[in-house]
């Protein structure tokens, strides 16, 4: 996870924005006075941001521009991508298309129907919205194909979640405020709630919240779950099993390296290291009351163990597990909990 630099952070805007910007300044140049230099939009909260156009090209009753993503000292892979809008007329209404490096649907769950490119609601309302301004203002029917495309985009999109959602061929185009907030959780746990609305439409039985690469690599092997069960939770426990207990599935396994499932027993929800810390005051007197070797001396949760013995892994799985129960809050969720080490080895397992 990248490092969030200190001071006032810049914001960004969304691949949902640039591309609405980019459709409005084809438009300007399909039916209008030619290319402008740079082209404002209004943001579903009313920010107006202006974007320079910094691809132009037109042929026969078609026209293309294109606008650099810029989002801010966000970490997001998608920054410094070209976002391309290419505009023509269609048989009626505004039609979206895939270009390159957008993805099509291809699981039921999310949003937008199989099938579709993968341009979220609120994009599609925002181009929706332009189409018929731009319509008003230069007098015409307003029967807009729009074609949208993002060299390298299907290269991004394995740095992505779209995989595992099934979006294939390239990335989404998101946004619903059109604003990218640097080192936000929204992206991210909403990520994870399109994971849980994909499995649930695929009748999945069994998914898994892991914190890590190596976590999910153990789990995924340990229970033969394929890649759509697995679910990218990260630090977000409590975002995870928030939205489990309104959207259910019938099992859940979590799994996650000691330092973090140790936060988890203890109740925390978010295990990020900036968030959450291990008390190992509180873990000495699990062990203690265990009767395992006292633990006080140890730097992390992984020396405790290595001290106490795997007993005292199995009991902080045993409670991580009541602390997810306890947020699922009486939901129809079997959960069971791995804990492991650096390596991957399986220190304990609880239900």
């Amino acid at each position: 996870m990248a490092i969030k630099p200190a001071g006032e952070l810049r914001r960004g805007w969304t691949t949902g924005a640039c591309a609405t910007a980019a459709v409005k300044a084809a438009l300007l140049a399909l039916w209008g006075d030619g290319f402008p230099r740079e082209v404002g939009i209004v943001l579903p909260r009313g920010e107006t941001p202006v974007f320079p156009l910094v691809h132009q090209a037109q042929g026969a009753g078609w026209v293309e521009v294109g606008i650099t993503k810029d989002a801010g000292d966000d970490p997001d892979v998608t920054h410094g991508a070209l976002i391309l809008a290419k505009v023509s007329a269609s048989a009626g209404g505004v039609v979206f298309c895939a270009g390159a490096g957008v993805g099509t649907v291809t699981k039921a769950g999310l949003p937008i129907g199989v099938g579709e490119p993968a341009i979220n609601p609120v994009p599609r309302q925002m181009m929706q919205a332009v189409v018929a301004e731009m319509a008003t203002q230069f007098g015409q029917a307003g029967d807009v194909r729009i074609e949208i495309s993002i060299p390298d985009g299907a290269e991004i999109a394995l740095k992505t979640w779209n995989p595992r959602l099934g979006i294939v061929g390239g990335l989404s185009i998101l946004g619903t405020t059109g604003v990218v907030r640097p080192f936000s959780c929204a992206a991210w746990i909403a990520s994870i709630h399109r994971g849980v609305d994909v499995a649930r439409a695929g009748g999945q039985y069994h998914v898994a919240g892991c914190t890590g690469a190596t976590s999910e690599r153990v789990v995924q092997n340990l229970f033969g779950l394929p890649d759509h069960a697995m679910l990218d939770m990260g630090d977000f426990s409590g975002g995870l099993l928030k939205y489990l207990r309104k959207n259910p599935v019938p099992r859940i396994t979590i799994g996650g390296g000691i330092g973090k499932i140790t936060k988890l027993a203890q109740g925390a929800v978010d295990l990020h290291s900036s968030r959450s810390q291990v008390d190992f005051a509180a873990l000495n007197q699990m062990a203690s009351g265990l009767g395992l070797a006292d633990v006080s001396g140890a730097n992390t949760a992984l020396e405790a163990v290595q001290i106490a013995g795997p007993r005292l892994a199995v009991e902080i799985a045993r409670l991580a597990r009541e602390k997810a129960l306890a947020q699922l809050r009486g939901a129809e969720v079997l959960v069971d909990v791995v804990v492991i080490d650096r390596a991957g080895k399986i220190l304990g397992q609880a239900g």
